[in-house]
């Protein structure tokens, strides 16, 4: 082993609003001393970044000409939950992308504040492929 992850860093324009919404979704420990700055922190220790970039350009998911860069995964247990989950991220101010359809398993694309896509998932292990 080389070394051993610090953090996930993002790249965004407003550092405290997309932990805040983030936060929503995970319910980790936000930490804005620092505006340009800001982490989440699991009860584990995992931490994700949020820094500013005056100048960020987003991501157009699924389109290469603006690619995504990097997306988040977040598990939820069954499709049923998927359905909770979508509202409540929308409510937090995501946007909805795609659904692939899935009846057992599946995922849900969306775009976070800042226009990073991150998939709701259900049913699975991995990734959705889709969403690569």
């Amino acid at each position: 082993m080389i070394a051993t992850l610090q953090c996930t860093v993002i790249d965004c324009p407003d550092p405290t609003a997309l932990a805040t919404f983030y936060r929503g979704i995970l319910g980790w420990e936000l930490d804005a001393e620092d505006p340009s700055w800001v982490t989440l922190t699991a009860p584990n220790g995992t931490r994700i970044a949020f820094q500013e970039v005056p100048f960020h350009r987003p991501p157009r998911w699924p389109d290469p000409e603006h690619p995504q860069q990097f997306h988040l995964d977040f598990d939820v247990p069954t499709r049923a939950d998927v359905e909770r989950a979508h509202e409540e991220v929308v409510a937090l101010g995501a946007s909805f992308l795609h659904d692939s359809g899935g009846q057992r398993s599946g995922f849900r694309v969306f775009a976070d504040p800042a226009g990073h896509p991150f998939c709701l998932c259900y049913g699975q292990t991995l990734g959705p492929a889709g969403a690569q």
